[in-house]
């Protein structure tokens, strides 16, 4: 069995301010960073595969310059080293725009209050521009081949009566513009007619909505008067109750998990090489014209990480809590730190095992508890939370949470088939927030294979007289043309990660279990644009040789790109997976119908997946776990 090397842990350290600094001073002194320039992402890249002694550290960087001048760059330095290492100029029409910086966000609504076209529409509806909010979306891909090449957002319009008014409560709708951020010009502002904004408030700290606040809850105190069962060493490397895994951060991903592994009787065994949110995707149903361009890559398009938020004791994060406090890059590239970014903590959870045995008369009860990395991200009208749990028994969790405001519209009329409506006149349309986990996998090394597990029925005959039998059917995926595959919840279907060069005592490979939720994938038909460019989220399961530039499954450029990058690409070559250092990338998600109950805040929806051991420890690994001490009334179940 291969171990985690604890000295390798010091390549995955979190970006300090003083690397970002040197990262910035060596660009500048290449000439690569102008008045004009912006850093639209700086990122750490994960050491090479199978480098060993003093890591470099090398972080990736994306180079926008806001005046035209100078074509985007892809860039690659050497913080170790103190190199520029490489310099792509990227042409966009062909790669994609680089993501969506956030000064832009208010260039759209600036622009706009200048084009006659805009402010004619306004008044049309009686409204005056200084109470006009503009939302400013990314593009997409359409049928507009002036757009290719140049960086284009879209702005829908929403009603603000006053600076704390909920601006999501009044959609302008019927209007929306297309706009060049670079030329910074208005290339359209279409207007289908005037459509009755709908008045009532979304304030959802408004006593006229609250009524009075509740006072029948009990504070809920929560203590480890010796502290956390977990450690942390060298700024992000983490132990916990046989669990080692080092912390990273990426502005692009957010929460990364490296180096996963798991204390087995003296033997720290890989798991997880790295574990992420590659990408995510928020498509949206409704084909009015004004909004059947909806759709964003909140990871590739707008950057998830940059936007996470520091986080409160006793409101986000409850209990004993350790923070992380990532650092990260403004858009000219200067140090910037997300105060309490990372949030990590135990929870006690439940019965772990439980039995009371008639013959041995032995009365048994083991708690369970889990460790939480997670941290909380805010992109326009959504907020995202993203937990990582581990448990005592070798199970892997992980969680996404989306709460927030629901993007809205005005609702055209009882029985509108793509939308909901939750207040009068104010309509939802039906959307999905779809993830992409891109678990690099490991078990026990880098020699691993998938197997598809599903449930078969075994029909009344010989050998099954009384129809009673049931088993199972495992097919090898051996090829990456054969590993992409769709859940099957009638049949139960799973994914087995198996070593087949490492054995438990009963002489099969060792293995980790993929369960999925098995929740609708993309819906958007196959031919659409959202479907070319979100591919991945049309399948539940890829399955990939791994490669160090394959990184995300929509590609590196996401920002207008036409499609076929990223997983697509990856696959072409149709690589052997048998017994190989593989990549899984999981599609999982949310399926939104907005409820009644979801206006003017939504509370909490989640989705997710979990990885189970099947076969990789020879027995319970929480054989070892205490008992717990019981209360004063003599119980310890609850």
């Amino acid at each position: 069995m291969t171990s985690v090397s604890l000295a390798a842990t010091a390549a995955y350290a979190l970006a300090s301010a003083e690397e970002i600094l040197s990262v910035r001073s060596l660009l500048a002194d290449a000439g690569l960073l102008g008045e004009s320039t912006r850093v639209a992402y700086l990122g750490l890249l994960d050491p090479p595969r199978g480098v060993t002694g003093e890591p470099d550290r090398r972080f990736r960087v994306f180079l926008h310059d806001v005046s035209g001048c100078t074509a985007p760059r892809d860039v690659t330095v050497s913080a170790t080293r103190k190199t520029v290492e490489s310099v792509v100029v990227l042409d966009t029409a062909e790669t994609g725009e680089l993501p969506v910086l956030e000064e832009e966000f208010a260039a759209v609504e600036e622009l706009l209050t200048h084009d006659e076209r805009w402010l004619k529409a306004l008044t049309d509806r009686g409204l005056d521009v200084a109470d006009v909010r503009v939302a400013p979306l990314s593009a997409g891909v359409f049928e507009y081949p002036e757009e290719k090449g140049r960086r284009i957002l879209r702005g829908l319009a929403f009603v603000q009566n006053f600076p704390e008014d909920s601006a999501w409560a009044h959609p302008i709708d019927g209007l929306v513009a297309y706009v060049d951020i670079v030329s910074k010009t208005v290339d359209q502002v279409i207007d289908f007619g005037v459509v009755p904004i709908p008045a009532e408030h979304g304030n959802y700290t408004d006593p006229t909505l609250t009524g009075p606040l509740r006072e029948t809850l009990k504070p809920i105190e929560i203590t480890q008067p010796e502290g956390p069962s977990f450690t942390v060493s060298g700024g992000n490397h983490v132990e916990w109750e046989k669990w080692s895994l080092d912390v990273g951060f990426d502005v692009r991903e957010g929460v990364v998990l490296h180096n996963i592994g798991f204390d087995d009787k003296g033997t720290r065994r890989s798991i997880i090489n790295r574990a992420s949110i590659a990408e995510m995707v928020v498509p949206y149903g409704d084909p009015a014209p004004v909004r059947s361009w909806q759709n964003y890559f909140d990871t590739g398009e707008y950057l998830v990480g940059q936007y996470a938020n520091s986080l409160e004791l006793g409101c986000d994060c409850l209990g004993e809590i350790t923070y992380l406090s990532p650092a990260i890059t403004d858009g000219f590239g200067n140090p910037r730190t997300i105060k309490n970014g990372i949030c990590m903590h135990e929870e006690d959870w439940s019965i772990l095992a439980k039995h009371s045995d008639l013959w041995s008369g032995i009365e048994y009860t083991r708690r369970n508890r889990r460790l939480v990395i997670s941290f909380f991200t805010t992109v326009g009208n959504y907020d995202y939370g993203f937990y990582w749990y581990l448990y005592l028994d070798g199970t892997i969790e992980f969680e996404a949470k989306a709460t927030g405001v629901v993007f809205t519209s005005a609702y055209p009329g009882k029985g509108y088939p793509y939308a909901s409506e939750l207040a009068p006149g104010l309509g939802a349309p039906f959307h999905q927030h779809l993830f992409s986990a891109r678990l690099d996998m490991a078990l026990d090394g880098n020699t691993n294979r998938v197997e598809e597990e599903e449930a078969v029925r075994v029909p009344m005959g010989p050998g099954n007289e009384r129809g009673n039998a049931f088993t199972r059917r495992r097919t090898l995926l051996s090829r990456e043309s054969e590993g992409v595959r769709e859940a099957d919840m009638r049949s139960g279907r799973t994914w087995l990660v198996s070593n087949p060069n490492v054995l438990n005592r009963l002489g099969e490979p060792v293995g980790y279990k993929l369960y999925p939720e098995g929740q609708p994938t993309l819906l958007a038909d196959e031919n659409s644009s959202v479907a070319r460019r979100a591919t991945f989220a049309t399948k539940d399961l890829w399955v990939t040789r791994y490669a160090e530039d394959e990184r995300y499954p929509t590609g590196d450029f996401v920002n207008q790109h036409a499609g076929g990058a990223g997983l697509p690409a990856y696959i072409e070559a149709d690589r052997d997976i048998d017994g190989q250092d593989i990549v899984l990338w999981h599609t999982f998600g949310l399926t939104h119908y907005p409820r009644i109950e979801d206006w003017p805040i939504m509370p909490v929806d989640t989705a997710g997946f979990k990885l189970k051991p099947d076969g990789f420890f020879d027995r319970s690994p929480v054989l070892d776990v205490p008992a717990s001490t019981p209360a004063p009334e003599g119980h310890c179940d609850c």
